[in-house]
């Protein structure tokens, strides 16, 4: 997508305002999003509350909405966490989870809810240097080891292994920039 104030650059970041009663989205590049913050001159509007803020990145999902057409179904039954027992409404009121067991319980959700806030369930941004090279560096290493089941699912054993060894040889790389091999 590209910026709607520049029209030259990729567009990453995306305002959403309430005028009126409706909702308007604007995508912008970095540097035109720059000039329009909060505490630009240019940009009027009233602060907003965490609280709100928080609501309008996760109060009702527009996904769970029917769709015409769809069929009618019973609506579905409330997930709780089952080991600290917090439930998926809960995580949308307070936006943040009860323990780490709910990213299990409530993963089925998660991507539709990254789309929603986010471009996609991946970050695509800036990062700083040395965390840059580490995640291309994994990001690496995860697309070899899905070749590499490929290529064992396919009995391709002599391409798996030439797949394996450039792996650890990643994951050595990997330990010497200061990264976790997971």
């Amino acid at each position: 997508m590209i910026c709607e104030h520049c029209k030259q650059r990729n567009a990453t970041v995306t305002v959403t305002q309430v005028q009126n009663g409706q909702k308007v989205e604007h995508h912008y590049c970095d540097v035109c999003a720059s000039q329009f913050h909060p505490f630009h001159a240019e940009f009027k509007q009233e602060p907003i509350s965490i609280q709100q803020l928080l609501s309008n990145w996760f109060g009702s999902p527009t996904w769970q909405q029917q769709q015409v057409g769809e069929k009618q179904q019973a609506p579905p039954q409330p997930q709780t966490c089952p080991q600290c027992g917090f439930t998926y409404k809960q995580f949308l009121k307070e936006g943040k989870f009860g323990c780490p067991s709910c990213y299990d319980t409530f993963s089925e959700h998660l991507p539709k809810l990254f789309n929603r806030i986010q471009a996609g369930p991946q970050h695509i941004g800036k990062m700083p240097g040395a965390r840059n090279n580490v995640y291309v560096i994994k990001k690496q290493i995860e697309d070899i080891r899905k070749r590499m089941k490929i290529a064992v699912d396919e009995e391709q054993f002599e391409e798996a292994a030439k797949l394996r060894d450039e792996a650890k040889e990643l994951e050595k790389q990997l330990q010497f920039e200061g990264g976790d091999v997971s």
